[in-house]
């Protein structure tokens, strides 16, 4: 069954770390987009990293390039979301997602990080970061 299990979350002070995992159970990595987007009460969900997955490409957004890093395992079917330099800014539920089947270039993130979310066809239930001194 195609399922998305995010964990990691929590709470840490600014300039802390966190690193959240993906668990993309029976998915194939190299088959699927994935994204990594973030959504605070009363703003659009905002679209943070994702990677492609037939070439293993990573991007991330203006926001948090230099402090995040996108990786994945894929015998693990794990997805990483490594968080560095936190601010109360990257506060918010985080969630990750997959898309439908993509060959080649052509899934959502391929596309670019600007790419709807409703590109993404499977979700996560989300995990909670809270950066707060």
């Amino acid at each position: 069954q195609l399922r998305l299990v995010e964990s990691g979350g929590g709470l840490v002070q600014p300039g802390g770390s966190l690193r959240l995992s993906c668990f993309a159970s029976a998915f194939n990595l190299d088959h699927h987009d994935i994204g990594w987007f973030r959504q605070v009460p009363g703003k659009e969900r905002e679209a943070v990293s994702c990677i492609v997955g037939s070439i293993n490409r990573p991007k991330l957004a203006d926001s948090v390039k230099g402090r995040f890093t996108i990786s994945r395992n894929n015998g693990e079917r794990m997805v990483y979301l490594q968080m560095n330099s936190l601010k109360p800014e990257d506060t918010g539920l985080y969630f990750c997602a997959a898309s439908d089947r993509a060959d080649g270039l052509s899934g959502p993130c391929a596309s670019g990080l600007g790419s709807s979310s409703d590109a993404y066809k499977y979700w996560g239930q989300g995990t909670q970061v809270t950066v707060s001194s």
